[in-house]
């Protein structure tokens, strides 16, 4: 593996609140419901039964999301 790859971390959704405050575990649950109709699939790696978040693309969708709403208000 090359010295400047990228480390991506995987957190179960039960363990989220122990690395990041925001969002609540019971709001990702909601996220996670709805991941096909909100672009949340983009977030969410599943192993068996076990979900788990990828860190780097819950704050690239985050950014994404931020987009679409500065874009949707200045129309």
């Amino acid at each position: 593996m090359e010295a400047n790859a990228k480390t991506r971390r995987l957190i179960p959704v039960p363990k989220w609140n122990d690395y990041h405050l925001w969002p609540p575990v019971g709001g990702l649950r909601h996220l996670i419901f709805y991941a096909n109709t909100n672009g949340f699939d983009k977030v969410i790696r599943r192993a068996g039964r076990r979900v788990l978040i990828d860190e780097q693309a819950f704050f690239e969708w985050m950014d994404e999301q931020n987009q679409s709403d500065k874009q949707n208000t200045t129309l």
